[in-house]
């Protein structure tokens, strides 16, 4: 999965920007506060262990990252 892929899923659950560092966005629920980062690098596939942890951070369940 790449960063865009998940990014728009965050989008969709009402997450949005809220800075970015180099390479690492932030991304804030404007629903309940979390905060997840994203490594962003256009093009590749994030770690398994990287999308799995953002996964966990955000809250959304794990069936909206996999369809």
């Amino acid at each position: 999965m790449k960063a865009n892929e998940i990014i728009k899923i965050l989008q969709r659950r009402g997450f949005v920007l809220i800075s970015q560092r180099g390479s690492h966005q932030k991304w804030r629920s404007s629903n309940t506060g979390t905060q997840v980062i994203v490594p962003y690098h256009k093009g590749k596939q994030l770690p398994l262990g990287t999308i799995r942890s953002i996964i966990e951070g955000s809250g959304i369940p794990e069936e909206e990252f996999r369809s």
